[in-house]
């Protein structure tokens, strides 16, 4: 059966399928435009990047589709209203935010007629981003990469917080890597549609170095840690030497704050200057931000062919007889 759209405000995305918001610079307009452009909702990341830069970035993706452009701003950024202003000034078409919650966004939001989409990891955040005036509510469990606001999974999150939101559009995130697993969310849970982050870092667009590529590749199951960041939150990432030096407390001599973008740092160590080393490919000191299911994904595909594999997948079982079969099958181990 065809998929449904997502509707979020007054946007429209044919395919209920959102891009996640990755940063530094690792979901830029030359990764959300060919999304949105797919009939999707593509994502600049715009934490720690200077404002001109993220208004150029956001025009530029704007020039190059006429589907739904994004940017996901986290509230901890000590420039968040900045970046949120500059995101607006350049016509981004929806803000999301999580990282943290402000009430003040929604004000913005309603002032300029710009959908905000909050972030949320419990039920009681989920009520208050709903009553606040949130247009959408995305809902990350614990198989995200990046940073995490819970250690429960998505399919025990998310029905406790589909409970209590009613009104607007209650997305799933976290460990998602093919449709029929996102047929199951929307199907078997409710969603109005999903958010998708690490099976787009391996598309061809997608223009973080190919050893970032190749370390998602190569990572087994066995590869994926929980390290402390100095957001204040946890965060998931591939186990690369600097990482295990994480794990193994080591003193990493690196106190100093070199971009001081956080509101709030525990200087353990820069996460702006670890991501951007990352990006650029230095597997021995960057910090690569993965989901926890990145072993499931073993090839580089273009963004067209991963909206065909998901939709195709996703509508061959989505409320069809036996569709049950399939959801409890991928979870044995049975199916793709």
């Amino acid at each position: 059966m065809k998929l449904p759209p997502l509707k979020i405000g007054r946007f429209v995305a044919p395919v209920p399928l959102v891009q996640g918001g990755m940063s530094v610079r690792v979901s830029t307009s030359a990764l959300a435009a060919p999304v949105a452009e797919c009939g999707g909702i593509g994502t600049i990341g715009g934490s720690s990047i200077p404002v001109d830069d993220l208004v150029r970035d956001i025009r530029r993706a704007k020039e190059m589709t006429r589907g739904v452009v994004a940017v996901n701003i986290m509230f901890a950024m000590k420039n968040f209203h900045n970046l949120v202003m500059g995101s607006i000034k350049a016509g981004v078409d929806m803000i999301v935010t999580g990282a943290g919650f402000s009430r003040d966004i929604f004000k913005i939001g309603r002032e300029y007629d710009v959908p905000i989409v909050s972030i949320v990891s419990s039920p009681s955040f989920a009520r208050l981003a709903e009553k606040l005036g949130a247009a959408a509510i995305v809902v990350e469990a614990k198989e995200a990469g990046g940073h995490l606001g819970t250690d429960k999974s998505l399919r025990e999150l998310f029905p406790e917080i589909r409970k209590v939101v009613k009104k607007v559009p209650l997305i799933a995130a976290g460990g998602i890597t093919n449709g029929y697993e996102m047929a199951e969310m929307m199907d078997r849970y409710g969603a109005d549609g999903v958010q998708i982050a690490t099976r787009f870092v391996l598309t061809k667009e997608c223009d973080v170095s190919d050893v970032f590529k190749k370390a998602m590749l190569d990572a087994g199951r066995e590869d994926i840690a929980l390290i402390k960041s100095p957001v204040g939150l946890p965060g998931r990432a591939i186990k690369t030497p600097f990482v295990q030096k994480l794990l193994a407390r080591e003193d990493l001599e690196t106190k100093t704050c070199t971009y001081k973008c956080l509101k709030k740092c525990d200087h353990v160590y820069c996460i702006t200057d670890r991501l951007i080393k990352a990006r650029d490919g230095n597997l021995e000191e960057g910090l690569f931000f993965s989901g926890e299911n990145v072993h499931r994904i073993n090839d580089i595909l273009s963004v067209r062919e991963v909206f065909d594999q998901f939709v195709s997948q996703a509508e061959s079982v989505y409320r069809e007889e036996g569709a049950d079969k399939t959801y409890d099958a991928l979870h044995a181990g049975e199916a793709a």
